[in-house]
Parts: structure tokens; C-alpha cells; sequence
């Protein structure tokens, strides 16, 4: 088991390395000076060659490498340029929206897809088999932001059960803030519980027809137990799988929703800092949610130990 925990946390280290060496190089091979495209066309030479100095940019690509590297781990992600602030209290203004918006997405794509795929599972081939099969490809090929436009419209502007857009002033109550994320959280759930769905069916079916799911039927054993306390706990992996690579995309693919919701995550700071070309903030940006996405597939890993003995051994 410890090798198996080494084994994970090495890699997790070097992918993340590898993120970071990639975000470092995407912003220096960007088009044009980053001093001068931060500051507009309207800046003066001088200008742009106090900011290249105060960015670190006049020095050779290997010390702003490891200027860069000793940043990071020190939890120093750069200055905003835009916003006169730390990159890291930037984004941590910004998080409280991306992250319940990401927790009850997950959560709603979990409560659809599970149920649905197992019952699918069992009963394969019937009509609601390929009613939810096909649902399940409807709702993975529908955009987001059309979902989000059409959710808009019947529930905020015709019934006026939930606020259009916004996330509440700054002396708003936790519960109200909550309520209008609602409509971006079915949004966002609906769409990603296609994938759930279709990978809860295909484990489920994978372990329907083995032996000790006869077996366990032959002894007698009532079909709700065999179905959840067996057939499920074994299709589990692969589900516990999934559902963690849609939580961590979750975090980055929450952009488009945020900019329909009008929401002030994470994914709106991005989108304000590409148009302004605020470079620390879009590189800071990129390498938290890489460390997230990163984290959240190790702690899916560590999950392995607990529920698949055969892991441990």
C-alpha cells in the first residue's frame, strides 16, 4: 500500500512539474512583447521597459524559469496588473461561486446519472434502457450555454422562480447566494451527467453477468441487495473514477456558465483577464486549476485503498 501511495504522489509532483514548465513556456512564446500587449498600444517605451524589468522579463529564460519555480512554492503566483493585487487574492475573491457552483453540479450530475444507470444497466435492452441511453447522448451533445439560455428563460424570466443572473451584493445571506446558483448548477449537472450516466451503465454491465453475482442470486439473496451491495460495489472504481475527472473539469469548464450566469468565479476572472491581457492572473489561474484537477485524481486514487481491497495487495 505505501509503495501504491509513493507510486501516486510521485506522479501527481510530476505532473505537476510538467504543468508549470508548460504555463511558463505558452506565456513566453505568446505573439508579441507581454509587456507591451499589457500595457496597450498607448504605453511609451519606458514604459514598457519598467514593466519588462519589474516582470523579470529582461533576464535569460532559465533564471526566469527558476525565479518562476521558487515562486511557486513558495505560494507566490505574481502581481495582478489590473487589479493591484496578488494573484492568489484574486482568485481566492473569486472562489466561493466556482466552488459551490462545482460541488452542486457534481452533486446534481450524481443524484441523475447513478440511479439511472444502474436501472439501465438492469434492465438492458427495455425501453427505458434506450430511452435513458439516448437522453444521456442528448444531454452530452447539447451546449451548455444553450441549456443555460433555455433554463433562463422558462424558470427566471417566465415563472420567476430563480434570479436571471448575479450572485448577490456583498451583504447577501449565504442562503440567497446559493439560490442563484441554481440554474447554473442544473445546467452545468444536467450536461455532465451524460458521462456519468453511460460509465455507470457499462461497469454495471460488466459485472451483472459474472459468477458471484449468480451465486449470490442462487443462494437466495434478495435482488436489491445483490444489485447494490455486490454488482454495484465492484462497478465501482471506474464510477468513482469518472465522477472525479468531471468534478476537476467541472473547475475549468465552469467559464462558460459563469459568463451566461453572470457569476464572479474563477472562470469570469479568466475570461477579464485574457481580454485584458493580464498575464500573471491567466498563468496563476491555469496552474491553480491544473493543481486541483491534479489533487482531486489523487484523493480519487487514495479512494482505491478503501474500497477495492485488491488495491491494497
Amino acid at each position: 500500500m505505501a509503495s501504491y501511495v509513493l507510486k501516486r504522489f510521485t506522479g501527481m509532483i510530476v505532473v505537476l512539474f510538467v504543468v508549470a514548465t508548460i504555463v511558463f513556456v505558452i506565456v513566453r512564446i505568446a505573439p508579441g512583447d507581454p509587456a507591451a500587449v499589457m500595457l496597450g498600444p498607448d504605453a511609451t517605451p519606458a514604459d514598457i521597459a519598467a514593466l519588462r524589468d519589474r516582470l523579470g522579463l529582461n533576464q535569460p529564460l532559465l533564471v526566469q524559469f527558476g525565479v518562476y519555480l521558487g515562486q511557486i512554492l513558495t505560494g507566490n503566483l505574481g502581481d495582478s496588473i489590473f487589479l493591484n493585487m496578488p494573484v492568489l487574492t484574486a482568485l481566492g475573491q473569486r472562489a466561493e461561486p466556482t466552488f459551490f457552483l462545482t460541488l452542486f453540479s457534481i452533486l446534481i450530475a450524481t443524484v441523475i446519472a447513478l440511479p439511472i444507470g444502474i436501472l439501465s444497466a438492469y434492465h438492458r435492452g427495455s425501453l427505458f434502457d434506450q430511452a435513458s441511453t439516448t437522453l444521456a447522448m442528448f444531454a452530452a451533445s447539447v451546449p451548455s450555454f444553450w441549456l443555460a439560455l433555455i433554463v433562463i428563460q422558462v424558470f427566471a424570466v417566465r415563472l420567476g422562480w430563480f434570479p436571471v443572473a448575479g450572485y448577490g451584493g456583498p451583504d447577501t445571506t449565504l442562503f440567497e447566494r446559493l439560490h442563484h446558483l441554481v440554474l447554473p448548477a442544473v445546467t452545468l449537472g444536467v450536461v455532465s451527467s451524460a458521462l456519468i450516466l453511460r460509465f455507470t451503465r457499462a461497469s454495471m454491465l460488466d459485472v451483472l453477468d459474472d459468477d458471484y453475482i449468480r451465486t449470490a442470486r442462487s443462494k437466495g439473496m434478495a435482488e436489491t441487495p445483490v444489485i447494490l451491495k455486490h454488482a454495484f460495489k465492484n462497478a465501482l472504481i471506474p464510477i468513482l473514477t469518472v465522477i472525479g475527472i468531471t468534478a476537476a473539469l467541472l473547475i475549468s469548464g465552469a467559464i462558460v456558465t459563469e459568463t451566461v450566469f453572470g457569476l464572479p468565479g474563477v472562470g469570469n476572472l479568466v475570461v477579464s483577464a485574457v481580454m485584458r491581457r493580464d498575464y500573471p492572473v491567466i498563468q496563476g489561474a491555469l496552474l491553480v486549476v491544473a493543481a486541483l484537477y491534479v489533487l482531486i485524481n489523487f484523493a480519487i486514487d487514495m479512494l482505491y485503498l478503501v474500497i477495492d481491497p485488491r488495491v491494497r495487495f
